[in-house]
This record gives C-alpha cells, structure tokens and sequence, in this order.
C-alpha cells in the first residue's frame, strides 16, 4: 500500500516561487510515474508535470514548461514540484498521483494526496 502527503503550499505574490513536496510511504516501482495535478473549483483535474520515478525523466505541462520543476529523491522517497515566476492562473489545489505508469492520466493513478493549496496573489 502506498500513500501520499504534499506539503509546501500557500499564499504567494504573483512572480514568486513557491516548493511542493509530495512524501510517499510505501514502495514504488522503477516504472511508476510520480504525476502532479491540479484542480479549481468548476474545472477538471488539470496535469501539471510528472516524473518517471526510477529514470528521472519528466514531462510537463505547456502552461508550466520552463518554470516548474518537477524532481525526486529516492533516498528520501519524497518528489517535489518547484513552482517559479508563479501566475495567478496557477492558483489551485495541486495533488500528487502515483501507482501507474501513465503519464497525465488521472484516472489511472489509484495513489493520490490529499492535495495542498497553492494561492497567488496580485
């Protein structure tokens, strides 16, 4: 059994920067895919970035591209998603999703967070 906490959210300016962190308890395999998603009222589930969790390689999302970062510590088997230049569309409850080997598919992860508020403000 795997669970999940995220941490790190908050209250932030717009253009700063903000780290989540995403501690997994529990063993995941080499090819399982650590997803960051994240959701506002209203809207569906919205992927952000993911990582492979054995090979490191990440995908993201055009909206974020080149001002998140998404990366993970095996030793401390936690994956994090540095947030810089933040927007106030980037506002949302964000989650971390894991257990499959699907990129962006939330549907297909059965491990999930409890999710961790991010809010920017003007």
């Amino acid at each position: 059994q795997v669970q999940l906490a995220e941490s790190g959210g908050g209250l932030v300016q717009a253009g700063g920067s903000l780290r989540l962190s995403c501690a997994v308890s529990g063993r995941l395999l080499s090819s399982h895919v650590m997803n960051w998603f994240r959701q506002v009222p209203g809207k569906e589930r919205e992927f952000v970035a993911a990582i492979r969790w054995g090979y490191g390689t990440s995908v993201y999302a055009d909206s974020v591209k080149g001002r998140f970062t998404v990366s993970r510590s095996k030793a401390e088997n936690t994956a994090y998603l540095q947030m810089n230049s933040l927007k106030l569309e980037d506002a949302a409850l964000y989650y971390c999703a894991t257990g499959s080997t699907d990129i962006g598919s939330p549907s297909t992860a059965p491990y999930w967070g409890q999710g961790t508020q991010v809010t920017v403000s003007s």
